[in-house]
């Protein structure tokens, strides 16, 4: 009885798999446009930008590291930066912890 081996490709890869996303018209648009500018096939640049940024977003979550845009990081700022307007109900709970009453 001989013993057959299981099937190897030649390369130490994992198989493909396809991945199927449906997009809007406008957003086809601009990935296809992204992926001229690189001069790069939409599938290419799909891989190339979205495994970056997942594997990004995967790594941040495992850090527990928050990531904002820029536009993000600039509302934060600003939201820290502005005085703080109490209302009457925060200044009496403020005197109320105080002891001022």
């Amino acid at each position: 009885m001989t013993k057959r081996r299981a099937s190897r490709t030649s390369s130490k890869r994992s198989p493909k798999r396809s991945l199927v996303v449906r997009l809007d018209e406008e957003s086809k648009s601009i990935l296809t446009r992204a992926a001229e500018l690189r001069r790069i096939s939409v599938s290419d640049y799909v891989r190339e930008v979205t495994i970056k940024q997942a594997r990004r977003d995967v790594r941040d979550a495992e850090e527990h590291i928050i990531t904002l845009s820029p536009e993000a990081q600039l509302a934060f700022w600003t939201a820290l930066n502005e005085p703080v307007q109490l209302t009457e109900a925060q200044k009496q709970l403020g005197k109320l912890m105080r002891g001022l009453s």
